[in-house]
C-alpha cells in the first residue's frame, strides 16, 4: 500500500469579468424587453411580469461580487442572455480540454513533474462538453500522457469524488499518479434570464496532481482519508440531454434544460447532510475540531459555508480558517473548493491538518482529509 499525496494544483481563470453592476444592468434591460413584449398577457394575468434584480439582492443572497466567464458579450446582451462561443472544428481542441490543459500544466509545474510522470487523467465536472469521446482522453492526448483517462460527473462534488478515485488507485499501487481536472463552463448551463439564479455561476478550470508521497519532490499534502456519499434529490437539476429531441415536448428553450434548483429546500436539506458527513469523517479519523487548521469548502453560497464552518468547528471560523473565493469567482461548481485550496494552502506548516469538502446536486458530498508535509 502507498500513501497518496496532493503535490500540485493549478487554476485556469478566464480573462473576462462580469461585475454585479454589469449583470444587473443587462438583466434589468432584459426584464424591460420581456414585460413590454408580453404586456397583454401580463395584463390578462396569463404571464407573470418579471422583476428587476439589484446588486444588493445578489450580494445578500450569495456573497458574490463578480464572476469570470469565457464570454461576456452574449451574457450582457439583453436579446441574447447566454455566452456566445465560436464553433470549433473536430480538428481543434475542445474548449473544455483547452481550459483543463492550462490548469493541468500549472499543477505539473508546481509539483515539479511532467506529463511523462502521469499515469491517468480524470475529467470530473458538472457538465461535460460532449458525451463521447471522453473529454479526459482528449486532455490526455493534448498532454501526451501514456496510460488511461475517463470522465466522471457528480455535479458540484465531482472534484472530491475524482480525488477519491485517484487516491484509491495510487494507494492500491495500480498507478503512481493521476491528474484530476475540473473544467467548468458553468455560464453555458446557467439561465441568465432567471432572477433567482442569474448571478450564481462563473467559469474556471482546476487541476490536482495526486502521486505516491515517496515521489513528491517538494512540500505536499498527504491524503489521510477520503469519504463520499450520495442521496437522491431532484431539487438541483438540469434536464438537458440527448433524449430531448425524442420526446413529444422536445423544446430547445425549455426552462428545465438549464440549471434549476429549489433553493429553500436545498439550503434546508444539504446543510445538515454536509455537516454530519464532515463530523463523521473527522470522528472516524480521530480528528477534533481544534485539530483542523483549515476548511476548504465548496464555494456555492457564503451563508451555507458560514453555517457549515460553525457546525464543524463549534464556533465562527476565522477568515483564514475557512477562506472564501466565491466573492471573486462566484460558484464554479466542482472547481470551487480546489480554487480555495490552491490559493490558500501554501502557508500551512508541516503536520497541519485540513479538510477539502464539496457538495451539491445528487445530493452528493465528498470530503478529503489532508496533512501538510514538508
Amino acid at each position: 500500500m502507498h500513501t497518496p499525496a496532493i503535490t500540485g494544483t493549478g487554476v485556469f481563470t478566464p480573462g473576462q469579468v462580469i461585475s454585479n453592476a454589469e449583470l444587473v444592468t443587462a438583466f434589468n434591460a432584459y426584464v424591460d424587453l420581456f414585460n413590454v413584449d408580453n404586456a397583454t398577457a401580463i395584463a390578462a394575468g396569463k404571464v407573470m411580469a418579471k422583476e428587476y434584480s439589484s446588486e444588493e439582492f445578489i450580494f445578500k443572497a450569495s456573497g458574490i461580487n463578480q464572476r469570470y466567464v469565457i464570454d461576456k458579450t452574449g451574457i450582457l446582451d439583453p436579446k441574447v442572455m447566454h455566452p456566445l462561443l465560436r464553433q470549433r472544428s473536430d480538428d481543434e481542441p475542445s474548449l473544455m480540454a483547452e481550459m483543463a490543459l492550462d490548469a493541468a500544466q500549472k499543477a505539473l509545474a508546481q509539483a515539479g513533474k511532467t506529463a511523462a510522470d502521469v499515469d491517468a487523467v480524470i475529467c470530473a465536472c458538472s457538465n461535460l462538453e460532449r458525451a463521447y469521446p471522453a473529454v479526459a482522453i482528449e486532455i490526455q492526448n493534448l498532454l501526451q500522457i501514456n496510460g488511461f483517462a475517463f470522465d466522471m460527473n457528480v455535479a458540484c462534488s465531482s472534484a472530491t469524488f475524482g480525488i477519491q478515485a485517484a487516491a484509491d488507485m495510487v494507494r492500491s499501487g495500480s498507478i503512481r499518479s493521476a491528474l484530476v481536472v475540473n473544467p467548468e463552463i458553468c455560464s453555458a448551463h446557467l439561465e441568465w434570464r432567471d432572477r433567482d439564479c442569474h448571478f450564481i455561476f462563473g467559469d474556471v478550470a482546476t487541476a490536482t496532481l495526486i502521486e505516491r508521497s515517496e515521489d513528491a519532490t517538494g512540500p505536499y499534502f498527504e491524503i489521510k482519508s477520503t469519504r463520499c456519499a450520495t442521496t437522491f434529490s431532484n431539487n438541483i437539476r438540469n434536464n438537458n440531454g440527448y433524449l430531448r429531441r425524442s420526446r413529444p415536448d422536445g423544446v430547445v428553450d425549455r426552462r428545465d434544460m438549464q440549471f434549476m434548483q429549489n433553493g429553500r429546500k436545498v439550503f434546508k436539506e444539504v446543510l445538515p447532510l454536509v455537516a454530519d458527513h464532515i463530523a463523521g469523517h473527522m470522528e472516524d479519523n480521530d480528528v477534533k475540531a481544534d485539530d483542523l487548521k483549515r476548511l476548504w469548502l465548496h464555494q456555492a453560497n457564503k451563508s451555507m459555508n458560514d453555517f457549515i464552518g460553525r457546525k464543524v468547528l463549534g464556533r465562527t471560523p476565522e477568515p483564514d480558517e475557512q477562506p472564501n473565493i466565491l466573492q471573486d469567482y462566484a460558484n464554479t461548481s466542482s472547481a470551487g473548493s480546489i480554487i480555495a485550496f490552491s490559493k490558500y494552502s501554501s502557508d500551512l506548516q508541516d503536520g497541519d491538518l485540513g479538510l477539502i469538502c464539496s457538495f451539491g446536486a445528487g445530493y452528493s458530498v465528498g470530503s478529503v482529509l489532508v496533512r501538510r508535509r514538508g
